[in-house]
């Protein structure tokens, strides 16, 4: 499993760089912010997972035998932690 603070983080700071570039304010990013109330739309979303595949160098959504779509912060760090490639 990924090292789940160092998803969150590389998360959040890609959630915030996209929000500032888009000139949206930017809320409080907490595991119980729930995604479609953050102010990225489904375009943002989109362009989120690219970046995190760049940053940490894997897509879950790929890796996946059935589609979950995470509600939640939270419930996105942990598709990412769950589903990191193994070493």
């Amino acid at each position: 499993m990924a090292n789940a603070e160092l998803v969150r983080k590389t998360i959040v700071a890609e959630v915030t760089g996209l929000m500032v570039e888009d000139g949206k304010e930017v809320p409080e990013l907490t595991d119980d912010t729930v995604l479609l109330e953050s102010g990225l739309d489904s375009l943002g979303f989109a362009v989120l997972v690219t970046r995190l595949e760049e940053s940490l160098g894997y897509d879950p959504f790929t890796e996946m035998d059935e589609p979950v779509y995470p509600q939640t912060l939270g419930e996105f760090v942990d598709v990412y932690t769950t589903h990191a490639p193994r070493p």
